[in-house]
């Protein structure tokens, strides 16, 4: 089982968010409408429009809210899903992956809108681009462009040339960029927490540090058992993504946890800052294993990108990382890096969402490394079919997520050789 911890870990986030409000653990009975284990984005976004709704929801969390890769992630909010659409149109047909885009748009505009409507800031900042390292995959840019125009009815993308490139990035490694005026970044942390807050405040129950070690169901509905008390609910929702681990062996073979870290520089120059990221879009490339980067407020360079299919993370994430720093932006050779951390998400097979239910036991789960928006689009679909609408936990039930091969000892050996074939198509 992955190690948990009473504590956030050492990221930019928490350096500068200060002291986190401590919830309380769990003791005793508890009853609940709709329990739901795990405090990440998953679990929160599905709390709060239950609690909104006048359910009476539970939510448990094994370590501190957004402990994992919610509270840990680049802060890029992207529209669209780790697999891209193509899984989605062959399983479920143009119109079924059109509503599924619909309801991605409709994720993006209302991330943008949740912070103001109760009452926390999240440092929203619009913009989005994706970019092209290797010649021969610009053309993958443009053909992005003009599909999610002709098939999903998204004509706001726009195609940046080399020519007019630094105008946005001021690096010699991109050849062109797509960018996405309704993609943004933010800081993650501050969106979990004040998610958790809006769910205390519309009558939801925190309990954090309350593992959950096994659950049952019976006739009266669910029973989840935690190493002081235990929850009763009508509905149980698994949230636990990376970490679902011995709690559902059937959800967990779904799943690879894989290691991705990423590092903050000490804070930059404004200047220097400013012309880094002149327009302050976030920027992810679309190379296999991508790096990403953006600006923070404080305007230090927020860079990552790497991941171990094996699982572990090296053992100094600056100095694995400042390579791949240095090479987007040579002006920073030497910069001081300030962070540097790690985590896990939670990868499927085929990297398509894995999100449903049998009976009255719904999950969320298999963001693939992008899950700011995919997991609140998840969390729509979750929360409209325990309030009686259906048809987005529908679409996403018929995609086919199968076990990995190799079962727990060989699943990530196996994915990490098969990976690294793809790898060498990244080398210049």
């Amino acid at each position: 089982m992955f190690k948990q911890s009473a504590q956030q870990i050492g990221t930019y986030y928490a350096g500068v968010h200060g002291p986190l409000p401590l919830r309380p653990r769990l003791q005793g009975r508890v009853d609940a409408e709709v329990l739901l284990i795990g405090a990440g984005f998953s679990g929160l976004h599905t709390a709060l429009r239950l609690a909104l709704a006048g359910k009476r929801v539970v939510l448990l969390e094994a370590s501190r809210v957004a402990w994992a890769a919610s509270g840990r992630n680049g802060g890029q909010a992207l529209l669209g899903w780790s697999c891209d659409m193509p899984p989605f149109e062959k399983a479920l047909g143009l119109e079924g992956a059109r509503a599924l885009w619909a309801s991605m748009r409709w994720a993006a505009e209302e991330l943008r809108e949740l912070p103001a409507r109760h009452g926390f800031e999240v440092d929203y900042r619009s913009g989005s681009l994706w970019t092209a390292v290797l010649p021969r995959r610009v053309k993958l840019l443009g053909e992005a462009q003009g599909e999610a125009a002709r098939k999903w009815g998204y004509d706001l993308l726009r195609l940046i040339d080399k020519h007019e490139l630094p105008e946005w990035i001021d690096s010699p490694r991109y050849q062109a960029a797509l960018y996405d005026p309704l993609g943004a970044h933010l800081n993650p942390l501050k969106l979990a927490q004040g998610l958790a807050a809006a769910i205390e405040q519309a009558g939801g129950r925190i309990f954090e540090q309350s593992q959950a070690l096994d659950y049952r169901e019976t006739d009266a509905g669910y029973v989840t058992r935690t190493e002081h008390g235990e929850v009763h609910a009508d509905v149980l929702v698994l949230a636990c993504n990376a970490y679902i681990d011995r709690l559902d062996r059937t959800l967990s073979a779904r799943l690879l946890p894989v290691g991705s870290y990423q590092v903050a520089t000490a804070p930059l120059d404004p200047d220097l800052a400013r012309s880094l990221l002149p327009r302050n879009s976030c920027v992810i490339d679309n190379q296999f294993v991508p790096d990403y980067f953006r600006l923070t407020p404080d305007q230090r360079l927020l860079f990552g990108g790497a991941c171990t299919y094996l699982g572990g993370l090296p053992r100094d994430v600056p100095a694995a990382t400042r390579p791949a720093l240095e090479r987007a932006f040579p002006q920073l050779r030497g910069v001081q890096i300030d962070y540097g951390w790690g985590g896990h998400i939670d990868c499927t097979l085929r990297r398509t969402p894995d999100i449903g239910r049998i009976g009255q036991r719904y999950w969320l789960q298999g963001f693939s490394g992008h899950g700011v928006l995919p997991t609140l689009a998840g969390a729509r679909a979750v929360s409209d079919a325990i309030l009686g609408d259906e048809h987005l936990l529908d679409l996403y039930q018929r995609l086919d997520n199968p076990r990995f091969p190799g079962g727990e000892l060989l699943r990530a050996p196996l994915e990490a050789i098969g990976k690294a074939w793809y790898r060498l198509r990244d080398i210049r």
